[in-house]
């Protein structure tokens, strides 16, 4: 059902771009990100930052098992898989464990690691919305920050619900059993998997109160970093806004967007919410679109360079494997050649009485 309802996405999200672009003009658009120029590309290597925050939050989670550069670059890859491609919602994170277990092979630890870390990160998404919430309330006479306020509030039983049946404890091994009944226990999707094990990793994790505390205050500190990219574009745009503004900005776009989780990418959502956001704060309609422009531009070129690190990693890898592998057979064949050897040489001995 799923799969459908993010197919049928796309095709509504392109309308609404198509929409959205050709309402406010192309040529006006192109040429407010044209008088910014070049100097929009900083953007690109500035999103490195907040990421490093976030992954520094899930270094502290996997305690400190695997280098924080590694677990970046893993971020990178992770971002741009939940983004960029067509797959579920979980789709980065899947990859992220699964490229995680190169240096860490407890499957249990890393998986219980991120499973944690998704819990954290929607925690910090609901308190980075409120204080986007707080800070548009404070400085606009809108009546949409209420409207989204009033949105924030009924999901939130959602994510608490799944909170309180994780420390509950069992769920993945009920997970497993399930999974084991329908498939087989046998079947190669279970194998590996130890649901009991996982289960008693991420309650470990959630007890400890000052870990959880300090992953929590990474993941928000590198949202409100990741908040200057809004901030410095508008500025590059000619029409700066407040800080606060900016954050406003940022932390509503999120809001909206992880809210429509079923368009892909958020397309078009995404670019809706930023120029309505943005004209809250007296931004015209035309930059308000160029920044939205400027924004998926910078996702999009970020999210390509990440998951072309990813193919070259995977080619690289298998290229190591497939050569570890004929050195293995080329060090076990001459030990069988002498052996073969040495029964040629033993018939005509036993052949000589007669």
């Amino acid at each position: 059902m799923m799969v459908w309802v993010k197919r049928a996405g796309w095709p509504a999200g392109i309308a609404i771009l198509i929409a959205l672009v050709l309402k406010e003009g192309v040529g006006d658009v192109m040429h407010v990100i044209g008088e910014a120029g070049p100097v929009l590309l900083w953007l690109v290597p500035f999103h490195a930052l907040p990421l490093l925050l976030d992954a520094y939050a899930w270094h502290l989670l996997l305690g400190k098992r695997a280098s924080l550069a590694f677990l970046w670059w893993i971020a990178t890859v992770r971002e741009a898989v939940s983004r960029l491609l067509p797959s579920a919602g979980i789709g980065g994170e899947l990859v992220g464990i699964r490229l995680a277990r190169w240096r860490v092979r407890d499957a249990s630890a890393v998986t219980a690691s991120v499973v944690v870390e998704v819990l954290v990160t929607i925690a910090v998404q609901y308190a980075f919305s409120a204080l986007g919430l707080v800070l548009i309330l404070a400085s606009t006479h809108n009546g949409g920050g209420k409207t989204i306020g009033l949105a924030l509030l009924l999901s939130l039983p959602l994510p608490v619900l799944a909170v309180l049946l994780l420390r509950r404890g069992g769920v993945f091994h009920a997970i497993e059993r399930f999974a084991a009944r329908v498939l087989g226990s046998e079947h190669r999707l279970l194998q590996g998997i130890d649901g009991q094990r996982l289960d008693a990793e991420i309650d470990a994790l959630m007890c400890r109160t000052g870990l959880m505390f300090r992953s929590f205050l990474w993941q928000l500190s590198g949202y409100v970093i990741g908040a200057l990219e809004t901030y410095w574009a508008l500025r590059m745009l000619g029409h700066p806004v407040s800080l606060g503004g900016a954050v406003a900005i940022e932390a509503l776009t999120q809001a909206v967007r992880h809210a429509a989780f079923m368009v892909p990418a958020g397309l078009g959502i995404q670019e809706v919410a930023v120029v309505l956001l943005a004209q809250m704060f007296g931004v015209n309609h035309d930059v308000a679109l160029s920044l939205a422009l400027v924004k998926r531009m910078r996702e999009v070129l970020f999210g390509c360079l990440a998951l072309g690190s990813w193919q070259l990693a995977e080619i690289y890898r298998a290229r190591r494997h497939a050569l570890a592998q004929a050195d293995e057979h080329a060090r076990m064949a001459p030990a069988a050649v002498p052996a073969r050897s040495v029964e040629r040489d033993a018939e005509p001995a036993a052949e000589s009485p007669r």
